[in-house]
């Protein structure tokens, strides 16, 4: 008998053949046992099976099937009892084993159908003339020569999945592609769970990128990058070598964020402006692509005045500003809060033009354009109004914000598209 690692849960079909269903038990050795059975083979499991099996499943249970020759007999018993029983059981995807030996065909595709969401292994005892050579393994059972096959369907049906994950991944969806592709990891056999493992891992920290949760983002992408470049070695998806150079790019910018020591840092200015153009063309959100947006001009703005002039926009002070601000600094922008003097986002532009820099000048210059922006933004349902925001709203205020900042696309994080 072949040597085997115990088995969380073994559902196995059975009309007769009690060796065959004490061979599988036995060296399987379930911590779960389910028998699928007609009710006329319920005495000769208790006679002829259970006697022999060697180590006793810590649970048992069966499932009777009112037709063993009908398909939606078997597969309504099993749909309406299957699941909470493996939920009882506590068995996870993966961690289903069936054994199809004494499965009729009605009871064999009711099987499969009903736990493919559980299941990582078929196994079955074959006849030596009805099985190829290369096949399985021989065995002897009671004097009979057999072949003990086995496989994984999900080796096969993974590839499918695996593009559905990609899709999930190329529409925003990080969260759900991370989930499907740690699905597919725990039903693929060993040799697979690495790859789906590195992308799920992948999906995960542009998830947190997302949500500007940047060294976590930059540890995950990380880890998922040495996996993917081990899986393309070991023949793993072709359109794999397209993803990885802008995966590493993206590594690099996080790097880069994360390890830098500026109160000020330049490149959350750039992931901001990045963010706002995908809340726009990938969630279709002006709403929020316009928040986003308004928060990178600002960040633009902070960063000119403290890498040029020192200034802290959140802690500014009154000599430091422009002689026309200094009194206005005074008397009205100190804050309740903590009595520091911050700038608003009009205010730190208008800091700029009077220190004579270009960005702010170009900003009065372009003010007729986009006082009404501004305000629409400022009616909009997320900033303090009760007016949508129109989407070519967000795209005109885009426009004179990548005039005021001089930054173009190739400047900023680009996230990949997967095809698998």
């Amino acid at each position: 008998m072949g040597v085997e690692t115990s088995t969380k849960a073994l559902l196995i079909a059975m009309t007769g053949d009690a060796p065959a269903a004490v061979y599988t038990i036995n060296r399987l050795k379930p911590e779960c046992l389910c028998f699928f059975v007609p009710e006329s083979a319920k005495a000769l499991v208790e006679s002829a099976v259970q006697p022999h099996i060697a180590l006793m499943p810590r649970k048992w249970d069966w499932i009777v099937t009112p037709d063993l020759h009908r398909f939606m007999a078997c597969y309504q018993v099993l749909a309406r009892t299957l699941p909470d029983l493996l939920r009882t059981w506590e068995i996870h995807t993966g961690e289903l084993v069936l054994d199809l030996t004494g499965a009729t065909p009605a009871m064999a595709a009711s099987l499969t159908l009903a736990s493919i969401g559980s299941t990582s292994r078929i196994v079955a005892l074959g006849l030596p003339e009805a099985t190829a050579s290369a096949e399985g393994e021989a065995v002897m059972l009671d004097g009979r020569a057999r072949v003990w096959q086995q496989g994984n369907p999900w080796d096969e049906a993974a590839a499918q999945s695996s593009r559905e994950g990609a899709e999930l991944f190329n529409r925003g969806f990080f969260g759900p592609a991370a989930s499907l592709f740690h699905q597919i990891e725990a039903r693929v056999s060993g040799g697979q769970k690495p790859l789906y493992h590195a992308l799920a891992d992948l999906a995960e920290g542009y998830g947190l990128w997302e949500r500007f949760h940047y060294r976590q983002a930059w540890d995950k992408l990380k880890n998922s990058l040495k996996a993917l470049d081990m899986a393309l070695v070991w023949g793993g998806p072709s359109g794999l070598k397209a993803v990885l150079p802008p995966v590493k790019q993206n590594a690099g910018f996080l790097e880069k964020l994360v390890l830098d020591p500026q109160e000020v840092k330049e490149t959350v200015a750039y992931d901001l402006l990045a963010h706002a153009r995908r809340r726009m063309d990938v969630d279709h959100h002006p709403e929020a692509a316009t928040i986003a947006l308004l928060r990178s001009l600002e960040a633009f703005a902070q960063l000119r005045l403290f890498k040029q002039y020192k200034i802290k926009t959140w802690d500014a002070q009154p000599e430091q500003l422009p002689e026309a601000l200094r009194e206005p600094c005074r008397t009205s922008f100190m804050s309740d809060l903590d009595g520091k003097y911050k700038l608003s986002l009009h205010d730190q532009f208008r800091t700029l033009a009077g220190l004579g820099d270009p960005m702010g000048q170009t900003y009065l210059a372009q003010w007729p354009k986009m006082k009404p922006l501004l305000d629409a933004a400022h009616q909009s349902i997320l900033g303090h109004g009760f007016e949508p925001i129109k989407a070519e709203r967000f795209q005109q205020l885009h426009e004179i914000v990548i005039k005021l900042t001089g930054v173009g696309d190739s400047a900023l994080p680009q996230f990949p598209t997967l095809r698998l």
